[in-house]
């Protein structure tokens, strides 16, 4: 699907947010039920049945009024939730592995289309880092790109700052209206109100937890072309964003420092692993430039297969599956060839496993199984 060519209805944007507020639908297993049953109300009419055929316990699915609730919280706040696919989802987000299906946006959404470069770093930075920071961010967004960042303490609130004359783009690991730290909230709401975004693919309402600041890095990663990491200690959520963003496919750049310095372990690292070495703003430009207006791959919501084509997949199918999964990640199509079962069948058992909680997805399609 074209960027741009979605466009959800009232009714469908309601049915996709119960789908993806739906305990264990996440946006990998929203986008196999959606790429499955079309529409999402049949996605929604379909779960009950898919986890108990694997035993397992139907997961709570918001009622239409719960959905309704948010929705109106959403426009309480002067904010809205925009699906992928459509014109103002953010054309870098599309291009990571299982995008959020939608994103609660607050701001103007213009500032996606310049191109971004993230800026993350330690809460506990020195002053000379925040300096950097701050001065780079404005250097570059004066160049015309997009600042994100995560609005913690620290590096990020620099970043921020640097660029809220030129754009900067805000992602919550809470809901929009939870700003953490409180301290930031201030600046949350001037990033929204002076051109740039604040996102969030949590609830309305949800405080966010320590497991929640992953999920916030990813999306970092995703909406940038290139993430800096100005100052990180050798084991940090800073140190999470660059995997994460090297796993995608984007430019991972790190300031050097002191090697006296706790919080300058993890960027010397990140340098001798290959990171691109940045002292000023134009060893960001340099690298960018090329990827500037350059598609990002997408992998579209396909078209819905048709379900009576192949027969549903039995107990020893099931078993053939499960015995081919194991803690080390494994692509599908690897299972696909090495079970000899039709890609029908092995997606279906992939979706009802993911469905009950018993399989991680990773980057680039893989799954491994999760003992419990």
């Amino acid at each position: 699907m074209a960027g741009g060519a979605l466009r959800l209805s009232d009714r469908q944007r309601l049915s996709w947010l119960r789908l993806i507020r739906t305990d264990t639908v996440g946006p990998a297993t929203f986008r196999d039920l959606i790429n499955r049953y079309g529409p999402a109300d049949e996605a929604l009419d379909a779960l009950p049945e898919l986890t108990r055929s694997i035993g397992a316990k139907v997961p709570k699915i918001p009622t239409t009024g719960e959905a309704e609730a948010e929705m109106e919280a959403a426009r309480r706040a002067g904010a809205r939730f925009v699906a992928v696919g459509e014109a103002d989802y953010p054309a870098t987000l599309r291009g990571m592995d299982h995008p959020p299906p939608l994103l609660a946006v607050l701001g103007e959404p213009k500032v996606f289309t310049l191109p971004s470069v993230a800026i993350v770093g330690a809460r506990n930075a020195s002053l000379a880092g925040i300096r950097f920071a701050r001065n780079i961010a404005g250097e570059l967004g004066s160049g015309g790109h997009a600042i994100v960042s995560g609005l913690a303490r620290g590096i990020d609130r620099a970043a921020h700052e640097g660029a809220l004359a030129t754009g900067t783009v805000a992602v919550l690991a809470g809901g929009l209206d939870r700003p953490y730290p409180p301290e930031n909230v201030e600046l949350c709401a001037e990033i929204a109100h002076r051109g740039g975004a604040v996102v969030s693919e949590m609830p309305f309402g949800w405080e966010p937890r320590a497991r929640d600041f992953p999920r916030r890095n990813r999306i970092i990663a995703g909406l940038s072309l290139g993430l800096l990491v100005v100052e990180a200690a050798n084991r940090s959520g800073s140190l999470i964003s660059a995997r994460l963003a090297g796993e995608m496919g984007r430019l991972v750049f790190a300031v050097p420092g002191s090697p006296l310095d706790p919080r300058a372990w993890g960027t010397n690292k990140l340098l001798k692993e290959g990171a691109l070495l940045v002292t000023e703003a134009s060893d960001v430009v340099s690298e960018i430039a090329p990827l500037v207006g350059r598609p990002l791959p997408v992998r579209p919501l396909e078209e819905p297969p048709d379900l009576y084509a192949t027969p549903p997949p039995g107990d020893s199918e099931r078993a053939l599956i499960l015995e081919a999964l194991g803690p080390t990640p494994t692509a599908i199509d690897e299972i696909i060839r090495h079970t000899g079962l039709h890609p029908a069948q092995v997606y279906l058992v992939i979706l009802e496993l993911d469905l009950a909680g018993r399989i991680e997805r990773h980057a680039g399609g893989a799954v491994s199984l999760l003992y419990v």
